[in-house]
């Protein structure tokens, strides 16, 4: 029986015989199921070229591969402040604490409102008002353009290069003014009587470009 079995083995084979064999072994169904598609070989690809670049860093940076990710998760971190700073949320967040609504009234139209206000006791409204009045003052006088979306800390960072012996007065009149419209907090007598003063000294005060000319 073994000599049967034996002589009905091929011993030689040639290369066409060989090449069939192989084809029709390759065209069995499992061999198509077993290979992966075109997806997978692209992602298998691609996470072969991610791993070689990390190991190829990691191998520079302190730390190795934790290194690596420590600094990309800062720079990922560094990133998003840029774009809260400068981007359209920084955008958004900047035209939501302008001085000014959708229009502006002029100047002493402002300081009678504030005035009224306050003698009615209703400081909020008297210290937005004055404040107001003192930014649309500036503008008048040109030494701020009428800008929509001008914050009170920029108004008062813009006017305080022009008028430096009240910049320090303008910063605090813009906290103020943020404190109780944006802040909440209770507008107060003595708040509305610093920025009506401070509304004074700016009308009395040259701009350094013009005071040098």
């Amino acid at each position: 029986m073994v000599t049967v079995l034996l002589t009905d083995v091929p011993v030689d084979i040639d290369r066409d015989a060989a090449r069939r064999a192989a084809a029709e072994e390759l065209s069995d169904p499992k061999y198509g199921d077993a290979r992966p598609n075109i997806l997978q070989q692209i992602g298998q690809w691609l996470g072969e070229q991610l791993e070689k670049l990390l190991n190829g860093l990691s191998s520079v940076v302190p730390g190795g591969i934790f290194g690596l990710l420590l600094i990309l998760a800062l720079l990922i971190v560094l990133v998003v402040v840029v774009r809260l700073r400068t981007g359209k949320i920084a955008r958004a967040a900047s035209a939501g604490r302008a001085v000014f609504g959708a229009t502006r009234k002029s100047a002493d139209d402002y300081r009678r409102s504030a005035a009224e206000a306050a003698s009615a006791g209703r400081y909020d409204d008297a210290v937005r008002d004055r404040f107001r009045a003192v930014v649309r003052a500036l503008e008048e006088r040109a030494l701020l353009d009428a800008r929509s979306g001008r914050t009170a800390d920029e108004a008062a960072a813009e006017a305080g290069v022009l008028l430096p012996n009240v910049a320090a007065e303008l910063r605090q009149g813009a906290r103020l003014f943020d404190d109780v419209h944006y802040g909440g907090r209770d507008g107060t007598e003595a708040a509305y009587r610093a920025l009506t003063e401070l509304d004074e000294r700016c009308r009395r005060e040259r701009p350094v470009a013009m005071a040098a000319s």
